[in-house]
């Protein structure tokens, strides 16, 4: 039921009104209320979107009609009735000429309608519209409540508002994506990436929220599910505004959503607590109680694959929707490290897609069979740790979502062992080792490692370093002393390379 308007005023029988100027849109304004005045300048007393009913007495000398309608247009009155056979018997041509002029619509109320009698009836029109939206909002809540009883109670629950509202109505889950939507695809594609971008700023801030937006002229809504920094998901709701009831029969929708939400969430709760004690079991590198638990297990050689920084949720939610379009398995589970992700290799490139859907880092193993879980864990994890260096080169130069990258192990690890021994601890080693090599004479850091790269060999040695090989005998003698170390003996060697491999 749409809201009085002055056409509709107009369109009462009993009331007898007769328009005189302004056909057209101005009549379909919803009118807040009628008033009478003869006051010369009534504009300081009126509200907005108001109907006004005067007899015309303060054209008796006080203001001219051209001066009193121009100061009604001014203050947005939408209406002016005149009431004739009281001080005029017709309605004065200056007033009906102003009128035209101005846009303003003018009609005439008869001699046998009191004013009184238009203003009760435009009451009673905006009591039977209370009425009908509080029958209305009644009679959804009862849709909604059934509607929650179905198989998929939620999906029914935006369907049915989607239809009460008689609007596109749509929901997106905790990871940002659009999950149900009632019409289906009622929102452009352009306009629905636009809208996905302002959905994931919403849920990335955490916090719960109402707020319009205007995405391409179309008005949307949008309501978050859940609580602060734990939000649930996002209802868009195609529409400019909401009255009080239809805010109530929303208010009621996200109640019921969280409610299933919550209810889903524990069941996800369970699930990823079996997942654990699932995931203990494989890294024995026995997947026979998983097997036999879950019932399949993703086919191997797989890839097991570690998330530090996600929220098992949103990630499970994503990958449940995956699985669904692309029919690809996965086995994810809660630990201290992180999340763990085991799947097919064939599909190693979600492990991307997911690190920068979520702007995650996620350690990746070779492939292995699950008689190699453990291991393959542990290349995980040495993947996210050799990865660190070249995460934090690439954050440093800005680019756009650098933090968000998988890292395979056999890229972290390409420079070999001695890539691995360069750590901040062994860098401090190096340097207090080292350290009266380069107090003593400079000079005897570098002999020392061309003499190792020519593999301890004086003659080749000492030509690359364009010196005696008496000389390179005398400092490499030199350095034993200060190093309390035999030089000649391969042990000492070595070590004195990762030394100088690992010194900054």
């Amino acid at each position: 039921m749409d809201e009085p308007t002055l056409r509709g005023l107009l369109r009462m029988p009993p009331l007898g009104l007769r328009l005189l100027s302004g056909a057209g849109q101005p009549l379909d304004r919803a009118v807040r209320w009628v008033h009478s005045t003869d006051l010369a300048d009534p504009t300081p007393f009126l509200a907005d979107d108001l109907v006004l009913l005067t007899t015309g007495s303060q054209f008796d000398g006080q203001v001219t009609a051209a001066e009193y309608v121009a100061a009604l247009s001014a203050r947005g009155v939408i209406g002016l009735g005149f009431g004739t056979g009281v001080r005029r018997p017709d309605v004065p041509e200056d007033l009906a000429s102003a009128c035209r002029h101005a846009g303003l619509p003018l009609f005439e109320v008869p001699y046998a309608t009191p004013f009184i009698a238009v203003a009760r009836a435009h009451a009673e029109a905006i009591a039977a519209l209370a009425f009908a939206r509080r029958s209305w909002a009644f009679d959804t809540q009862r849709a909604l409540a059934v509607a929650a009883l179905r198989t998929h109670g939620l999906a029914a629950i935006i369907a049915e508002l989607g239809r009460r509202l008689e609007t596109w109505v749509a929901m997106f889950d905790a990871s940002g994506a659009l999950t149900i939507e009632h019409p289906s695809g009622g929102m452009p594609a352009v306009a629905g990436d636009a809208l996905a971008t302002q959905v994931a700023e919403v849920l990335a801030r955490g916090a719960e929220t109402g707020r319009s937006i205007m995405i391409d002229g179309h008005p949307l809504q949008l309501f978050t599910l859940g609580r602060s920094r734990e939000l649930r998901g996002v209802i868009v709701i195609a529409a400019q505004t909401l009255d009080s009831e239809a805010r109530s029969v929303v208010t009621s929708v996200i109640a019921m959503a969280g409610l299933a939400l919550e209810q889903s969430d524990q069941l996800a709760r369970s699930r990823r607590r079996l997942h654990s004690q699932l995931l203990e079991s494989l890294l024995l590198d026995d997947e026979t109680l998983a097997r036999r638990v879950l019932g399949a297990m993703p086919a191997a050689p797989v890839l097991v694959a570690v998330a530090p920084d996600a929220v098992p949720g949103a990630l499970e939610e994503w990958w449940e929707r995956r699985r669904a379009e692309r029919g690809s398995r996965v086995f994810l589970a809660a630990s201290d490290d992180g999340v763990v992700i085991c799947l097919p290799e064939a599909d190693a490139a979600l492990l991307d897609e997911a690190a920068e859907r979520f702007s995650i880092r996620i350690g990746v193993s070779d492939p292995v069979a699950y008689s190699a879980f453990s291991r393959a864990h542990g290349q995980a994890l040495s993947a996210l740790r050799h990865g660190a260096g070249n995460r934090d080169a690439a954050d440093s130069g800005g680019g756009a979502g650098a933090g968000g990258r998988a890292i395979r192990f056999s890229e972290a690890t390409a420079a070999g062992i001695l890539a691995a021994l360069r750590t901040d601890d062994a860098g401090l080693i190096a340097q207090s080792r080292l350290a009266r090599l380069y107090d003593a004479d400079p000079d005897l850091v570098r002999s020392l490692r061309v003499w190792l790269e020519h593999d301890a060999r004086f003659e080749q040695a000492a030509a690359a370093l364009g010196i005696h090989r008496h000389t390179l005998r005398s400092r490499v003698g030199q350095a034993s002393r200060l190093l309390g170390t035999d030089l000649s003996a391969f042990p000492a060697r070595a070590e004195l390379w990762l030394l100088l491999q690992a010194a900054p």
